[in-house]
């Protein structure tokens, strides 16, 4: 099997970066290029400038699955990522670039209902407590499993991988048959604290404000919007003041569209005082804080999921 334009791929590394285009590219960026992609070093390795360059749009774990619609004969593939939607974008999902060898094609015999990777990093094995084959794998995975657990190990079908890799099975959850609760999601956002702050960024080694939304809901199943003005809109407004921890914090300047979100982690007290985490692009780092003055300033509501 080949991939092919007009037909869906599935991500085959632990984490694939989507670029605006194979061109937008820099010298720093190659560790994240690979047909085995190394996003620890890639995120150690750029300034605090280059983690906010706007070439990186987003990025796709796993076994995510992409609709391929164009193919260049340099190894590029332009992809649909139709897991996280991006409706003023392209209805289908989020657009952008991702290298040929970091896709595969779906294979129809590792379909099933998935489990979803409950450790904030983990890594697979060629065999239970075997040798590592795939590092950097990270919380909201989805993989089928290719057989019953043994011995506390869980063999999964993986993209790009013949045989059946393995994680320890206490790693792994089933999916959600309704919906979370807020502090369930709220748990998992605050496991990624002090993650560092990387433009488009959406895994436990580097991630941005509404990256941080999408995976903690992602994590339960959920399938927020990628970008924060998408996710306000697919969410549901609150009076402010109702808000509860869970919740939502979205922000914009005047005349400005929604630039920033939160998760609210503390009813409002006395005088209105707020607190949220938050993946902070002035701090460079995911952080729970009290609302300052100039956030309190752009503060333009609440919403629900």
């Amino acid at each position: 099997m080949e991939l092919q334009p007009g037909r869906e791929a599935v991500v085959r590394v632990a984490v694939a970066t989507l670029w605006t285009s194979p061109e937008a590219v820099r010298q720093v960026d190659r560790p994240a290029l690979t047909a085995q992609t190394d996003i620890p070093a890639w995120v150690s390795g750029m300034d605090t400038e280059e983690q906010v360059g706007d070439c990186v749009l987003s990025q796709l774990l796993l076994g995510e699955r992409v609709l391929v619609t164009e193919l260049r004969p340099d190894g590029w593939a332009r992809v649909v990522a139709v897991e996280q939607p991006a409706a003023k974008l392209d209805p289908r999902g989020y657009p952008g670039w991702l290298p040929t060898d970091q896709l595969a094609p779906v294979d129809p015999a590792s379909a099933g209902d998935p489990l979803v990777v409950d450790a904030t990093v983990t890594e697979l094995r060629a065999a239970p407590a075997g040798p590592v084959v795939l590092p950097g794998v990270v919380i909201g995975t989805r993989l089928v499993p290719a057989g019953p657990a043994e011995a506390g190990w869980r063999p999964l079908h993986v993209p790009g991988h013949a045989a059946p890799l393995w994680l320890p099975d206490d790693e792994l959850a089933s999916a959600p048959t309704g919906p979370p609760s807020a502090e369930e999601v709220l748990a998992v956002a605050q496991r990624l604290l002090d993650v560092v702050y990387v433009w488009g960024g959406l895994s436990a080694y580097g991630i941005d404000c509404s990256g941080l939304v999408h995976l903690a809901w992602r994590r339960f199943g959920v399938m927020l919007p990628r970008d924060a003005d998408d996710q306000a809109v697919a969410t549901t407004p609150l009076p402010l003041g109702a808000e509860r921890p869970g919740d939502l914090y979205f922000f914009a300047r005047p005349g400005g569209k929604i630039h920033h979100i939160g998760i609210v982690t503390a009813t409002p007290g006395d005088h209105d005082h707020r607190r949220m985490l938050h993946a902070c692009y002035r701090h460079r780092r995911v952080l729970e804080e009290p609302l300052p003055a100039e956030r309190t300033a752009t503060l333009v509501g609440a919403h629900r999921v």
